[in-house]
């Protein structure tokens, strides 16, 4: 028997064996590749929805230096850097354009921090950024899978 019928025949007559280890291999390549996808999706909801509450966080800081004026206790500007860094820190482990997005709220911040009590201007350029971003996050929570 020569060996290309050899080959032949061994194939043929192992023909379940071969599709069943195809299918095999090409269901656990899958399952890894989903199970993957779906560990860096729930990674980016739960810092996602971190930035979201420490976007809320500033807001409130920035309501109330602005409209109540304090700016010693919930209305403190350095508890404000503290917030817009964390949020630019966490940012980092988004996908783009996220931490580009806490980047600007942080320029801007740094610009209008020391008038946000006084200026409506000011208050109004830190809501800007802080809808920016929040809209940014938003729309990356709903793009995931």
């Amino acid at each position: 028997m020569p060996i290309n019928n050899s080959l032949k025949e061994q194939v043929r007559r192992n023909m379940v064996a071969l599709i069943s280890l195809v299918v095999a291999i090409t269901s656990l390549g899958y399952n890894t590749w989903r199970n993957e996808q779906s560990e860096e999706n729930r990674t980016q909801r739960l810092v996602a929805i971190e930035a979201l509450l420490k976007l809320g966080e500033l807001q409130q800081l920035v309501y109330h230096n602005h409209y109540d004026h304090d700016t010693q206790d919930k209305g403190n500007p350095r508890t404000g850097w503290t917030l817009v860094l964390t949020i630019r820190d966490i940012a980092t482990i988004l996908d783009a354009p996220l931490p580009e997005a806490s980047e600007t709220l942080r320029a801007t911040w740094a610009d209008h921090w020391k008038k946000l009590g006084d200026s409506t201007e000011s208050k109004d350029a830190v809501e800007d950024g802080i809808e920016a971003l929040r809209g940014e996050l938003l729309a990356m929570l709903k793009a995931l899978d």
